[in-house]
This record gives C-alpha cells, structure tokens and sequence, in this order.
C-alpha cells in the first residue's frame, strides 16, 4: 500500500492530497526562504489521528512538519527534506472556556479572529500581540512566544497545561491537565503549566514543531475592560522615551504599553495605503509611546483615575515629554486604537504590514531597553549602506520593562527581484553585526538559527541529545534549528 492510501485511511481520502496546486501552497511563505515542496498534505481532526499520523512517519521513516495556520511570516513551515505536510487547520475548536480561572482552552487550528470572537460572549479578550493576522493559529502565536501588548509580569507566558503528541508518537499532557479524567470527571482546572513532575512545557516553546505536535493548549484571557482611555506620548528622539517606560512599568500603570516609529504607527493607522500612510508621516511624531488604561468589573472610573494621576506625575519629571489624548492629523484616533488592539487585524482589509509596499520582512530580537539606543545605530548604519529607507520600528516591554522585543520592519516591494535581493543581503549581514553587539534571538528562524546555534556549542550539543531521545527517527520538522 502506498503512503497517500495509509494516509487517507487515518484522515479519510478527501483530506490527503498530493495535488500539485496544494502542495505549491505550502511550499512558501512571506519569509525570503527559499520555497521546498512536501509530498503529501494531511488534515487530522482530532489527536487520535495526529497521533496514527506520527506513528505511521516513523514507520515509513517520512518527515512531517506541523503546520496550523492559514498564513506564514518565518519560513517554519517550509518542508526542508519534502514529505508529510501536517495541516492541522481542521482542529480548530474551542474546548473551553473558564471565566472563573480566565482561561480558554483551545485546539491549533482556531485563529485569533475565532478566539476573540468566542471571547467576547463572555466579556473575555485574548492575550494578543499587536494587530496579528486574523489566519494566524493563537496557539502557534503562543508557543513562538510571540510578545502580547499587556507587559505584566503575570501574562508573560500566556499558556499553562497542553497535550502533545511526542515526535516518536506518543501521547502526553503537561502540568495539572496529567490528572486522569481531566477536562470531563477530574476537579483539576489545568491552569498550573510545571507541576506534578518534571516543567515539559517550556520545550515546545520556539521548538518550530521539532519537539511534538501540540494538540491543545490551555491559555491565559483577561477580562474586558468597563471603560479605557488612550494617552500618547511623542518622542523626537528614542533616547528620551526609555527612562519613562522604565518609570511606568516599575508603577505597574495601564494595560497596553508600546512603542512605534512613525511609519509603523501611520501603517495601521491608514485607511488607504500607501497614500495615507505617506500623509500622516506628515503629522505623527519619529516615535509615540502608547498606552492604554483599562479598568475592570470593580470601580472601572476609580482605576482609570489614580492611574493617570500616577502616569502624569512620572511625565512631570520630563520637562521634554508630553502627554496627548489625541493623536494630531488622525481624527478619532483615540477612540479606534483601544478596539483594535484587542482584535486581530480585519479580515476585509490588507494586512497593515503588506498594505504599504506589499512586502514585510521583520527582524526581531530581545534586549533591555537601555540598550535600544544602540543598537537602532547598528540598523541605521546597516540600512544606509544597502539603502533601504522603509523601516517601521516597534519596541515593546516584557515583564515591567524587565527585558523588551525590539523589531525592525522592512517593507518593500516583493514583487521587484531587485528589492527582494537588497533586503535578502541585508537581513543576512545586519543579524550578524546585531549578535556581536549582545542581541538575544530567542525563536531563530532561517540562517539566523545556523548563526545562534554555532555560538552556543554546549547548549546546542545537549538540544541534540535530547532531540534524538524524543525522535529518533528525526522525522519532526528536520532541517530546523539545529536539527
């Protein structure tokens, strides 16, 4: 029997494909990685046929890359040895939802556009990062640790107990969800992600499907706010807007809490690109930090009140920095921006990062905000010599300000072989400059992974022992990170 027909017996016939046109789907992304066809795309409906389906790829010695979302920015997805293309869009079901404990547990398929909308019946938002593709699976985003807008310490890791299928094909749970008959007979909640026994979970995060296939995953949601109120605070330079975030987040103040360039901020802002967005540069700051105070289901007006007290007093000792309301050259802005980033970006309009010139390539790494400064002069440079001027710039704290997510955004014209080059060799150059200068590429993808691996020998060593007790057939997505 061949593979297609041991494939179609799991899934039934009509969710295996060989078919040249679905195999072109998943053979590119947004990334500059080269495109590589798989040989066959599957589509499982439950972990029971995920499971068959890695045990079979083992049996047969085949790789399987998993994938859950209808859009791809990285190149994770990319099948760099060919074979079994893990389509895992058709397990998108939202188990449940726990108003109690805040938490929704939910499968790899459900998008964010799918989880918020389930959320607000319940007055629940997601923990989203900022303005993510509506196709964009909510659990990929949280095991590639993708940073959410909200810096508290407490939503740093959104996810708590998962089920997982082992690259060898067995089933697991990670911490509290092991009790027997959890989620039906069992008064386990699943909310406590390490214990009992040894803390698994951590292992899938930035594993780009090498480590197992998650099939669920509980995670952390957050009540709707009762009322919010947006402050902008624009900065000519970068340098002046780090000691104030420093100050905000060690007084714990608002919500969401982020920094744009101009570019950046006028991109998600446009109603027409790329026109609008050449027009609010015009009136936007070089840089606005944006925060967004929020109060909950006890004396929402109360919260909303002591905390802007507290955020003008911190402005106070910036006899350079101001507080606005409202957003110059952008009528209603402080209204919008509140609603939108508690949502993914709409499905009927151009994603904000294609819509300016077509293409996005992002560089992204995490360091404190102190060393921002320095190594936007490391970009600079490197965007002068290739002459590249289209860059957004997003910064955005962690964990009170403890560390933060620097991302450089390049837009250009993907289309023109000549920009796509100009970028390529850029992007391959600057990574190399922005690791000697201290940059933390915690989910390395591409030929950022051969640069941070070759660094690290004794990290990369044990990853490699433990990759071949988990999957010793080396069938998970082979070829990434240092496998």
């Amino acid at each position: 029997m061949d593979v297609k027909a041991k494939l179609a017996e799991i899934v039934g016939s009509s969710n295996v494909s060989d078919a040249p046109e679905d195999l072109v789907a998943f053979s590119r992304d947004y990334s500059l990685c080269p495109p590589r066809m798989p040989s066959y795309v599957v589509r499982p409906k439950n972990t029971e046929e995920v499971q068959k389906i890695i045990r079979l790829a083992n049996e047969i010695k085949m790789p399987v890359v998993p994938s859950s979302s209808g859009i791809h920015f990285n190149g994770a997805t990319i099948p760099l040895q060919s074979g079994i293309m893990l389509d895992l869009r058709r397990m998108n079901r939202t188990l449940e939802i726990d108003e109690r404990n805040r938490k929704v547990r939910i499968e790899p398929g459900v998008t964010w556009g799918q989880l918020q909308s389930e959320l607000e019946k319940h007055h629940l938002r997601a923990l989203i990062p900022l303005l993510p593709h509506p196709l964009k699976s909510a659990l990929t985003s949280h095991l590639e640790r993708e940073p959410i807008l909200i810096p508290k310490m407490e939503y740093s890791d959104p996810m708590m107990a998962t089920e997982v299928i082992w690259p060898n094909g067995k089933y697991f749970r990670t911490g509290t969800a092991v009790v027997p008959g959890y989620g039906t007979t069992a008064i386990s909640d699943g909310v406590n992600p390490a214990g009992p026994g040894l803390d698994w979970w951590r292992l899938f995060q930035g594993a780009q499907g090498t480590m197992g296939v998650m099939t669920w995953t509980a995670a952390k949601v957050e009540y709707l706010p009762e009322v919010s109120k947006i402050f902008f605070l624009p900065f000519d330079q970068i340098e002046n807007s780090i000691e104030p975030m420093y100050r905000i987040q060690r007084r714990m103040i608002g919500h969401e809490c982020f920094l744009l360039n101009k570019l950046n901020l006028a991109a998600i802002l446009a109603e027409k690109a790329p026109q609008d967005v050449e027009d609010l540069m015009v009136s936007l700051p070089e840089w606005t930090l944006i925060i967004v105070l929020g109060g909950g289901r006890r004396h929402p007006e109360v919260k909303l009140e002591y905390e802007e007290e507290a955020l003008r007093e911190i402005i106070a000792e910036f006899p350079v920095t101001r507080i606005l309301t409202a957003l110059p050259g952008v009528p209603q802005a402080e209204k919008k921006l509140p609603e939108m980033l508690r949502r993914p970006w709409p499905e009927d309009r151009t994603y904000w990062k294609f819509a300016y010139r077509g293409s996005c390539q992002d560089l992204f790494f995490l360091t404190t905000l102190e060393k921002v400064p320095g190594f936007m002069e490391v970009l600079k440079q490197a965007l002068g010599a290739y002459g590249i001027r289209d860059t957004g710039f997003y910064i955005q704290p962690i964990e009170y300000g403890r560390i933060c997510h620097f991302e450089c955004d390049i837009y250009y014209d993907g289309s023109a072989p000549r920009d796509v080059e100009i970028v390529g060799d850029f992007y391959a150059e600057v990574v190399k400059r922005l690791l000697d200068h201290g940059a933390f590429f915690s989910r390395p993808y591409g030929i950022i992974a051969d640069l941070v691996y070759s660094r690290a020998a004794g990290y990369t060593i044990a990853l490699k022992k433990l990759k071949k007790l988990l999957d010793p057939n080396n069938i998970l997505s082979p070829g990434r990170l240092c496998f």
